[in-house]
């Protein structure tokens, strides 16, 4: 490798990581000012909720698709449409006049994100060295928690300052800057074979599969677990995912090369990577609600507090990463899928005395679990892929990563209210109960991901 392109690939990682921290800030900006979009223009919860799952669908369904598009034409014109896309829904956002127009751009934006997320991955992936691959995944993935710890104060610091719209135009500058950079930087990469076609068929299949599941878990708490919508909606999600699975092994170009699956190691890696998003989006959207609703913290007091486990993870992943590549992914990913079981033990054990020491030292060993496995589980679902299908292996792994922060919800959510409901007599101390075996339950599932993570790896 020469030493113009020793100096390239570190421009490279820059111009994914401005992308990265870009989107990953957008999300935790979004989530925090909920409320204040909510007051300013009039709408309830259950409405304004939508500028939230509006996006997380689109993105989950559209990532393996955006995957597929950049392995037929390159990686990298995918990816600066994508860029383009996000930097005019932003703006399209931050003008919205009511809350249909901003959910209706939120969606919009979403496919902007897709596009980025999608082949992010795989363009880091095919300008690295292998013995370097794992170094810059996890320089990438402190890209995404630097956003994730920098979105909750700015989130709220731009709304109180200026207009909560000031949030979606600060995407602007920083996202010209890193598209620039992007055009000049990233090499183009040639297409696949000309003769391949798209799998429109397939596509339509797992997009409207993983919609209706995503949906059911998203609004069983409104319909009830047992009712028609519900279970309805599971129910034509499994017969979707069904035809798509089916369809997928006779078409002869599919979306998602289901051989992929074949490989012990990528199949349990997808698998421990779910696992992980599950018990990560159980912390993020329980905590707040110990914080505030419980504890009665002021909001810029409990970011503050959850500052303490995305300053961990960026400060780690990029180490294990630097780590994985000399030792191999088996030690750091069962490693850190046990750290971050514990640390769901001790925000168990949280109550209403809990010093604030106590609760950041919880949310700490959390994030230094998350921070160790995130990079060598990556690596290792990357390397496991064939090169010329790195993009359909980095849309599945962010499509994994996405359904696991919905199944996180969903989980920490139905335990919680399982709680609070079954509750005769109302009691001060049933929030903390609720919120106790909702981490119970997360640290059970974190159990199984150990025990993926041991099964995974053979190094």
């Amino acid at each position: 490798m020469t030493r113009t392109r020793l100096a390239t690939k570190w421009w490279i990682l820059l111009a994914v990581g401005a992308g990265t921290f870009m989107s990953a800030l957008d999300i935790s900006v979004v989530n925090t000012i909920l409320p204040v979009i909510s007051k300013v223009l009039g709408a309830d919860v259950a409405t304004v909720e939508w500028v939230v799952i509006i996006y997380l669908l689109f993105v989950s369904g559209l990532l393996p698709i955006f995957g597929r598009l950049g392995d037929m034409y390159g990686h990298k014109p995918v990816y600066l449409t994508g860029f383009a896309i996000f930097i005019v829904s932003s703006v399209l956002c931050g003008l919205s006049p009511a809350i249909h127009y901003l959910i209706i751009f939120r969606g919009l934006q979403a496919l902007g994100a897709a596009m980025l997320s999608a082949n992010s991955p795989a363009i880091l992936t095919k300008n690295f060295p292998a013995e370097q691959r794992g170094q810059a995944l996890g320089l990438q993935a402190t890209m995404t928690y630097l956003g994730l710890t920098v979105g909750p104060s700015l989130g709220g610091w731009l709304a109180g300052l200026i207009s909560w719209r000031a949030v979606f135009f600060i995407n602007i500058p920083v996202g010209l800057a890193a598209l620039a950079l992007s055009i000049i930087v990233i090499p183009n990469d040639q297409r696949s074979q000309n003769s391949e076609k798209f799998d429109w068929g397939g596509a339509l299949l797992f997009m409207s599969s993983l919609i209706a599941l995503l949906l059911a878990l998203n609004q069983a708490h409104n319909w009830g677990w047992t009712s028609l919508q519900t279970l309805g909606l599971i129910f034509s999600g499994l017969i979707l995912f069904g035809l798509f699975v089916y369809l997928e092994g006779y078409v002869s170009n599919p979306m998602i090369d289901l051989r992929l699956f074949k490989q012990r190691v990528f199949t349990l890696s997808v698998t421990s990577a779910v696992i992980n998003y599950i018990c990560v989006y159980a912390v993020v959207f329980l905590m707040p609600f110990y914080l505030i609703a419980e504890r009665e913290f002021s909001p810029a007091q409990a970011g503050l507090i959850l500052t303490a486990q995305p300053i961990v993870m960026a400060i780690i992943a990029p180490l294990s990463g630097t780590v994985s590549d000399r030792i191999g992914t088996r030690i750091p990913t069962v490693l850190g899928m046990t750290i971050l079981a514990a640390g769901l033990v001790l925000l168990s054990r949280l109550n209403a005395i809990s010093p604030v020491s106590e609760i950041m030292l919880a949310l700490s060993v959390c994030g230094f679990g998350i921070g160790i496995f995130i990079s060598p589980n990556t690596s290792a679902l990357l390397g496991s892929a064939p090169r010329a299908r790195q993009g359909i292996a980095a849309g599945i792994m962010a499509t994994s990563r996405n359904v696991g922060m919905v199944l996180g919800v969903g989980l920490a959510g139905a335990v919680f209210n399982t709680v609070i409901a079954r509750q005769v007599q109302p009691s001060a101390d049933v929030g903390y109960l609720a919120i106790t075996y909702s981490f119970i339950a997360a640290a059970i599932i974190a159990v199984i991901g150990i025990l993926s993570a041991l099964s995974t790896y053979k190094e």
